[in-house]
């Protein structure tokens, strides 16, 4: 499990439309409280989630949204 404020590197967002996808993703979790996206379109954008949750299962939930966390595949 991972602890509250935790931080996640993305690639490939570039838009409003891309950083609510992903957060509501990231929301669906269990033990997500918030995720938060702070978008560098072009560039690594970072996603802040707070709650006590499953790495690997953030990392599926990114991924079946479209995008995917830097370094994931």
């Amino acid at each position: 499990m991972q602890a509250s404020g935790a931080q996640y590197a993305l690639e490939g967002l570039t838009c409003g439309h891309c950083v609510q996808t992903v957060e509501k993703a990231a929301s669906g979790v269990s033990g997500v409280h918030s995720a938060r996206v702070d978008l560098v379109p072009g560039g690594r954008s970072r996603l802040t989630v707070t709650g006590t949750h499953d790495p690997a299962a953030l990392v599926d939930a990114v991924r079946s949204s479209g995008y995917a966390l830097a370094g994931t595949k």
